[in-house]
């Protein structure tokens, strides 16, 4: 399979020369010109390594990266920039960066950073094949932790795993493992043979979340020329994992309450309810207690 690398740039004649370059080095290329673009592209596309200008017309490089960083921590992404500066390229590497490059780009120079940051991809993924097919294989037995705490949430999971339907929400900081409790409860549960779709809530627009989540009719929107199918239909009889349930938009909270009470979603542009067989873990680094009382987030 053909490795794929993501080019960030606003400016279409390094966007073209570099796409040239990288097809003639076997790679997919995917372009954006502009940041949230980039972050969408990024989400669809799952590149192996990104190429990030850092000047862009919407939202900063800066921007960027931490969005991209939240849609996949192991994201390989090289910096690219016009106004190179070591204090700049110590808050990039600081936020997740690979590298960190000044323009004018030797070609030769850059064909070699992107090959060793492929490589580094390839390793990460690795190793979190490895990890999940432990996870796969044995469960809350693979989650590391010899505290007395590791041990309480795993039986408290272990026991929620049972039931197919109850809603879990798991709190703690950001790198913790909440993921990985979430996959364990799943794979534990009587819907371990079915689908575990991960959503991300920070990583897109409003709008796109919307249709990510509960899709979209042709014609709902400028540039919606086909039906698509969202996350918690290709979920259906399986479970979906929320991830960061606290950065969610509050019109989209309200569609989320109605999944949980009526088991329904609509899609965008839809006129008719579709069932839905979903079981909902999320998850959230927030204190939604808090939220609550300062009405960032719904009690119900």
């Amino acid at each position: 399979m053909k490795p794929t690398i993501l080019i960030i740039d606003d400016e279409v004649l390094i966007r073209e020369n570099l796409k040239t370059v990288f097809l003639m080095e076997g790679y997919e290329v995917v372009l954006a010109g502009n940041g949230e673009d980039g972050v969408s592209k990024f989400a669809d596309s799952e590149p192996d390594v990104v190429l990030l200008d850092v000047k862009l017309p919407d939202i900063d490089g800066k921007e960027v990266l931490e969005r991209i960083k939240k849609v996949d921590g192991n994201a390989v992404v090289l910096i690219i920039t016009g106004m190179p500066g070591f204090e700049d390229a110590v808050e990039f590497i600081k936020s997740g960066a690979y590298d960190y490059l000044p323009k004018p780009m030797n070609i030769e120079e850059l064909k070699f950073h992107v090959e060793r940051a492929l490589e580094s991809a390839r390793l990460k993924k690795k190793v979190e094949d490895i990890e999940r097919q432990e996870i796969e294989k044995y469960g809350f037995e693979r989650i590391i932790g010899k505290s007395k705490a590791i041990k309480d949430v795993c039986s408290l999971a272990s026991k929620v795993a049972v039931s197919s339907t109850t809603p879990v929400l798991i709190t703690g900081e950001s790198g913790t493992g909440k993921e990985l409790l979430a996959r364990a409860i799943h794979l534990s549960s009587p819907r371990s043979d079915k689908p575990f779709i991960i959503v991300n809530c920070t990583t897109l627009s409003e709008e796109l979340l919307e249709s990510d989540l509960f899709g979209h009719e042709k014609g709902a929107f400028t540039g919606a020329i086909r039906k698509k199918i969202g996350k918690f239909e290709i979920a259906q009889t399986g479970t979906i994992f929320l991830d960061e349930i606290g950065d969610l938009y509050p019109k989209l909270q309200m569609k989320l309450l109605r999944v949980l009470q009526e088991h329904e979603i609509e899609r965008v542009g839809g006129t008719f309810p579709i069932k839905v067989d979903v079981r909902i873990i999320s998850a959230t680094n927030k204190d939604l207690t808090l939220m609550i009382k300062d009405r960032g987030f719904r009690e119900d």
